[in-house]
């Protein structure tokens, strides 16, 4: 019988294949009390076993080392380095070591209850990429209790199948011949992941993850196709049915009828079209019809994106969350050669082109050091964050700023502060960046220019450009959290994530006036939120007079085919129109 199964879509095309299910990696845990006499030898226990998964993601970091780079991307490696860094941290083990001795609980009981006081603290966390962390938590301890047990890893490795590309008549046929297999898991590990890359799978259905999850991530970078969140998939989907993923809609099909496969054998290789049409536009420069020059720019984590952003056709880095080098490091926060030798890779990784690094956004939910969370207050979204932390914190911030600068003079940098609000934060800030120039002078170490530039994300900061445009060289919109604020919705809350609109007129209009002010004043403004990369925005946008986006590199390509497209001259009236509309999603939704 036919049925479908619903996901968040991660990775966008169709897959057709039959099902390999890899059973649920979680073990029975036995609970019970130990001697006093013997808490040395439980502690070992737990040690070696941690030692051992340590062991095995060394050697995995080892083998991608000598693999082809084009084979293996960046991102898997480091997840890796994620799962390392979770086995060593200290709050993990020195809890499961508190309750081995205090409690005299079982190793395995110690580390799965510690397991769950760290978790409750990621369910906190209002950033959902760090929120969904948790999973990778789950998964180092799965496997340090499976190397105390001396159980196997539980990835299924195919047999018999080599997994070549079958043809229609194939698929509504019978099931002799070698198909495309779809891996079906409760949860990938990365290196499940990097076994995955080099096997026979099609596409890959989870039970949870979210689109920031680590299998979404590399979902994306291999542009494979996957759904992740189907709740309930690695129960429903038996052995060796037949499955189709439609990544683009989120959706899982089991056992599909033929008139149903035929469907989706046809949306298949039309996606295969369109993905070669889109590879033709990699040189097309982005001009609109009526002669409109529009800057695509790619959204990094870490300075060897770069070279994803390049391969896409990036003319820039839009947004360097900086931030992703602060995190996890128990206190050990980066220094100013750590950090200025990361900002220098990126910037030589443009291979000229501008580089806009954002200053470190944490704070609240997104603490730098665990130990240093304020469980006091009860909405962090509101609380000590951004710039709020940094200038709560001038040497840290100033050691950020001296890095930015000296890494400037080996290329263009746009320094970027987000979370601005009030006339005093942006003098203040504007101060400490002159203390940091005066200290490098100081000290005689070279650096270059900046242009500065500030977050719109607040609605106060968007009502009040007139001071923000005095201040700064230009402006970047970040339509996540802009959205969340005006709309005063939290989008870690399942229970109204449905209310987070970017359609809604409000956030229509302050992001339209920021454009407009800031074309008034010759000041350029961009996008830097997931607004700028859904392809269904590009033409509004557009017609509200927007010239630069930045989003995700796999989203270029498909971003620049609606700019050529598109005719700006005849597009303002229709977004004044948009913006003016009590439902401005239907009327796009006819447009487009």
């Amino acid at each position: 019988m036919t049925f479908a199964i619903h996901g968040l879509a991660v990775a966008r095309g169709i897959a057709i294949g039959r099902a390999v299910l890899v059973a649920s990696t979680r073990l029975d845990v036995a609970h019970y009390f130990i001697e006093p006499s013997q808490v040395g030898a439980e502690i070992r226990r737990m040690r070696d076993g941690r030692n051992a998964v340590v062991e095995e993601i060394q050697r995995l970091q080892a083998s991608i080392s000598q693999m082809n780079p084009k084979d293996t991307p960046h991102e898997l490696a480091a997840l890796l380095d994620v799962h390392l860094m979770l086995l060593q941290d200290v709050e993990l083990s020195n809890g499961v070591t508190h309750w081995i001795k205090d409690r005299l609980y079982n190793a395995e009981w110690a580390l799965t209850t510690q397991l769950e006081v760290v978790a409750r603290q990621f369910d906190e966390m209002e950033d959902e990429y760090l929120r969904e962390r948790k999973a990778d938590l789950e998964q180092i301890t799965e496997k340090v209790l499976r190397a105390m047990r001396g159980v196997a890893s539980p990835l299924v490795q195919p047999l018999g199948r080599q997994g070549r590309k079958p043809s229609q008549q194939d698929l509504l046929l019978d099931d002799t011949v070698d198909v495309p297999l779809i891996l079906i898991a409760h949860d990938l590990s990365p290196a499940d992941m990097l076994q995955f890359k080099q096997s026979v799978f099609a596409g890959f259905i989870t039970d949870v993850g979210g689109k920031t999850s680590h299998t979404a991530i590399v979902a994306r970078s291999l542009d494979i196709p996957a759904v992740v969140g189907a709740r309930l998939s690695s129960h429903l989907i038996r052995q060796d049915d037949w499955v189709v993923i439609d990544g683009d809609a989120g959706v899982v099909v089991v056992d599909p009828s033929p008139i149903i496969l035929a469907e989706y054998g046809f949306k298949q290789r039309q996606g295969e079209l369109q993905r070669g049409r889109l590879s033709r536009l990699l040189h097309t420069p982005a001009v609109t019809m009526d002669g409109q020059k529009i800057e695509l720019l790619a959204n990094i984590e870490m300075p060897e994106d770069a070279a994803a952003a390049l391969a896409a056709g990036a003319v820039g880095v839009g947004l360097f969350r900086s931030e992703f080098m602060f995190m996890g490091r128990h206190g050990k926060l980066p220094n100013e050669e750590e950090q200025f030798q990361a900002y220098k890779r990126a910037v030589e990784g443009m291979q000229g082109l501008p580089v806009t690094i954002r200053t470190v956004d944490v704070g609240a939910d997104k603490p730098l050091d665990d130990t240093l969370r304020d469980d006091a207050h009860l909405n962090p979204a509101l609380g000590l964050r951004a710039i709020r932390w940094s200038l709560a914190d001038p040497a840290m911030f100033l050691t950020q700023l001296r890095a930015i600068l000296r890494a400037a003079a080996f290329g263009q940098i746009h320094l970027l502060i987000p979370m601005l609000v009030h006339a005093s934060e942006i003098r203040q800030t504007i101060a400490l960046i002159d203390h940091a120039r005066v200290q490098l002078d100081n000290r005689g170490v070279a650096y270059g220019p900046v242009k500065l530039g500030a977050m719109i994300e607040i609605p106060a900061a968007a009502l009040t450009l007139k001071v923000f445009l005095k201040y700064f060289d230009f402006l970047s919109i970040g339509t996540n959290d802009l959205i969340q604020y005006t709309l005063a919705i939290d989008r870690a809350d399942e229970s109204v994530a449905h209310l987070y609109d970017p359609m809604h007129p409000a956030v229509l209009r302050l992001v339209a006036n920021t454009i407009a002010q800031g074309k008034a004043q010759n000041k350029p403004v961009s996008v830097c939120g997931e607004m700028a990369g859904d392809t269904t925005m590009t033409r509004l946008l557009l017609g509200m007079g927007l010239r630069s986006f930045s989003m995700h590199p796999a989203q270029i390509l498909a971003v620049k085919q609606e700019v050529l497209r598109a005719d700006t001259s005849k597009l303002a009236d229709w977004a004044r129109q948009i913006i003016d509309d009590e439902e401005p999603s239907n009327r796009i939704a006819r447009k487009n």
